[in-house]
């Protein structure tokens, strides 16, 4: 556990605006409120927060405790406010998404809490703020109400405390800022010329690359399972770690590449896959032609450099028996099309059916790309 900390006491504060300014303070608030049984009880204790009634805070594990007076005699009441602490296993979670990002704990230094790292704790189970049901109350006043006017009022001005310091909001759940800024007694550190002179073990040799493809997947079948379909994936899989493995191409894609990358590996994937894709059997003829730059040449028109363009309708014009049209990277004659690709090649292309499909292999010349198709 922590220690305790104590706040001086706030003076009166003019006004009727909401109490935070915080996310975290505002969610302290509604936690608070919506746990409260009577309403008249919060608005009485609104004012004895803006009013400078409520004297020094402390902070303690699962506590809050102030003397507050009353609007009515000015007698002083010893007041208490608890909320649960967290558990160890809880912390540790917590402690775990702080340390994922490392912008956690300088965000909390300077002041805020991170909503994504509240977000993160709440997935990791740990519900940081509190909420409805958490808060509870013990106040030497005759009042029954949960919370009376005196612990609605030290609530309300703990979110003040909260909005400056969220680390007063973990200390209240159990742990201070020690917890997180101060490193374990087990880690002893070294300086940091000694750390940088060391040289770590080398790495042990990679295994070598196996010379024979992994034997197929059998998967059971199941309900919910396709076993044909995973065992293709594993398969897929396999080849592209082998080819990472030997240094071999494995470019980056977009999931709608990889669709048609897919296709065109797997013959068999095909129908699966068809309903991904309205032109799925033109981009898999692409991605069959030239891999990544066939599909995009399938895919899109751009504007080359008019000398490259220049070359290459000349080189179509000098085996073409009709008149070339040029527009954007291609160059048309009839029935038969070239485009060039963002990779400096030429992709042959014919008319089939009001569509324009890959036909052959793409060559740096525009000529012989044309021939080819």
């Amino acid at each position: 556990m922590s220690a305790a900390r104590g706040f001086p006491a706030f003076p009166a504060v003019p006004g009727t605006g909401r109490f935070a300014r915080t996310w975290w303070g505002r969610a302290w608030i509604s936690g608070l409120e919506d746990s409260a049984l009577d309403a008249q009880q919060l608005r009485v204790g609104r004012r004895l927060a803006r009013s400078g009634r409520v004297g020094a805070i402390t902070v303690s594990a699962g506590r809050l405790t102030a003397q507050v007076h009353d609007h009515g005699d000015d007698t002083s009441y010893a007041t208490v406010v608890r909320v649960p602490v967290l558990s160890d296993a809880e912390w540790d979670r917590f402690a775990g998404q702080v340390a994922a990002e490392s912008g956690h704990i300088a965000a909390l230094l300077d002041g805020e809490m991170p909503a994504a790292l509240a977000e993160a704790a709440s997935a990791a189970g740990v519900a940081l703020l509190p909420g409805i049901g958490d808060f509870d109350s013990e106040c030497g006043c005759p009042g029954w109400e949960m919370p009376c006017r005196h612990a609605a009022a030290v609530a309300y001005q703990a979110a003040w405390l909260l909005d400056a310091d969220p680390f007063v909001l973990l200390l209240i759940r159990g742990r201070g800022r020690e917890f997180l800024l101060e490193p374990p007694d087990t880690v002893e550190g070294v300086p940091a010329a000694e750390a940088f002179a060391r040289r770590p073990a080398p790495l042990p040799d990679p295994p070598p690359v196996p010379d024979e493809p992994p034997a197929p997947l059998s998967v059971p079948a199941a309900p919910g399972v396709d076993p044909d379909a995973l065992a293709l994936l594993a398969a897929d899989a396999a080849v592209r770690a082998r080819a990472l493995l030997t240094g071999g191409p494995v470019p980056v894609l977009t999931t709608a590449d990889d669709v048609v990358r897919f296709a065109a590996t797997h013959p068999t994937a095909v129908e699966r896959l068809r309903p991904a894709r309205e032109d799925l059997d033109q981009a898999v003829a692409a991605w069959r032609q030239g891999g990544l730059p066939a599909l995009r040449a399938l895919e899109a028109s751009w504007r080359p450099p008019a000398a490259d363009l220049a070359r290459g309708r000349d080189a179509v014009a000098s085996v073409a028996d009709a008149e070339a049209e040029v527009a954007a990277n291609r160059i048309t004659v009839g029935a038969a099309q070239v485009r060039l690709g963002r990779d400096g090649r030429w992709y042959p292309y014919r008319e089939r059916g009001g569509r324009w499909w890959p036909s052959g292999a793409p060559s740096p010349d525009a000529a012989t790309a044309m021939l080819n198709g």
